[in-house]
């Protein structure tokens, strides 16, 4: 993965717009937030899917452990890349101050590594999106998610990338977020979705 852009033929029906502000997040020191809720009680549930997300990529990567930074509120790793003669750094992070309140680790990572906020994609689930699709957008109102919110009032703007993952089981009957983003994956919806997760990671070179 020498760089981070979104390829031409991404599910977003909007990827050419994309394409072209996506040069921006192709130079020296990008943060990926991965969106979710610190605490056994929370893992593999279904507002964890950020958290999923990254530690996937992290894996791919082969990047070392995560660590705990009080200072920047987050689980962070580092990794190092190349592109061409440019040497860059990857942010892979984990907000740990539950997914509500991502904006307070995520304006603390952007100021700690002088990063704008158009270098910064967030991963987390989203109930309007069906299962087993994933959308990725630029600069889009927060569509009721909290923790989309909290970081677009927290950044005061809403130019940043997210990668939204669809959970919702069905288009027949729309399901509520509160009835659904708390439960946990079952080993059968985790298979489907650790293939989702890396057909996103795929799109991100």
């Amino acid at each position: 993965m020498d760089k981070i852009k979104i390829k031409p033929g991404s599910r977003n029906p909007t990827h050419k717009r994309l394409l072209k502000t996506a040069v921006g997040f192709s130079l020296p020191g990008k943060l990926i937030v991965g969106l979710g809720n610190p605490g056994k009680e929370y893992e593999n549930t279904r507002h964890n899917t950020g958290f999923l997300f990254v530690d996937e990529l992290a894996r791919q990567l082969k990047a070392p452990e995560f660590t705990y930074s009080k200072k920047l509120k987050s689980e962070i790793v580092e990794v190092n890349h190349k592109l061409k003669a440019i040497s860059y750094k990857l942010f892979l992070t984990k907000p740990q101050t539950f997914i509500n309140n991502s904006g307070e680790a995520v304006s603390v990572l952007a100021k700690f590594y002088k990063l704008k906020p158009e270098n910064i994609l967030v991963v987390h689930d989203d109930i309007d999106i069906l299962w087993n699709n994933f959308k990725f957008s630029f600069g889009r109102s927060s569509a009721g998610h909290k923790g989309v919110e909290s970081i677009i009032k927290a950044l005061k703007t809403k130019n940043f990338w997210r990668l939204r993952i669809g959970i919702q089981p069905t288009l027949k009957k729309h399901t509520s977020a509160d009835k659904i983003i708390l439960k946990k994956f079952t080993p059968a919806e985790f298979k489907i979705l650790n293939q989702t997760i890396k057909k996103a990671i795929s799109e991100l070179e």
